[in-house]
């Protein structure tokens, strides 16, 4: 089963620059253990860039799927400080409660079209899903140090692993601004 992976430039997913021509990812939107976050981080939209700024929870520096429908998205990301105090309280709760509801968007450029596009996202759409596991241990990590990489606003590194629910859902991938799939994610159950 083919993996996808990308690397997203946190510098330029804070501040946007069209001719860097780097990769972006946004988390959108994020639920975890029905606490959702709040999409307070500004940023430029790449398909967009005269457009109205749009909120986000964070700013991608990387994102992985082994391709499998049963497979955890395996992301970090960089949230605001409100949003790292939410998820410390989480990271040292006994979470009986691990769903996760999420959006996100990778943006990839196109030299052929010249322009950005959507490499790798939920088209608008929750996915629902399972913190992931590795034996007891949640894959829900928050660093307690800012990182360093931008340095206004504050932010700090999120680690998150979701298995999917018991449930198809879809994930939309291109590899050009023409060249448009999707594969299934999660498994029904019943």
């Amino acid at each position: 089963m083919p993996s996808t992976s990308y690397y997203c430039s946190v510098s330029q997913g804070f501040n946007f620059y069209p001719d860097a021509q780097e990769i972006v990812g946004h988390i959108a939107k994020l639920k975890v253990a029905g606490k959702e976050l709040k999409a307070d981080l500004e940023v430029t939209t790449p398909e967009d860039i005269t457009g109205d700024n749009v909120k986000v929870v964070g700013i991608m520096s990387g994102i992985s799927w082994d391709g499998g429908m049963a497979d955890p998205i395996e992301f970090q990301c960089q949230v605001s400080v409100k949003n790292k105090q939410e998820l410390m309280v989480l990271q040292h709760s006994d979470l009986s409660d691990t769903s996760v509801e999420f959006q996100f968007k990778v943006f990839e450029y196109d030299p052929v079209k010249k322009k950005y596009f959507p490499a790798f996202h939920t088209d608008d759409t929750d996915l629902k899903g399972l913190v992931a596991k590795s034996g007891s241990d949640l894959h829900l990590n928050i660093d307690m140090d800012e990182s360093g990489e931008v340095a206004n606003p504050i932010n700090f590194a999120l680690s998150l692993g979701v298995m999917p629910e018991d449930e198809k859902q879809d994930i939309h991938m291109a590899a050009s601004v023409d060249g448009k799939f999707v594969k299934a994610w999660g498994i029904k159950v019943g």
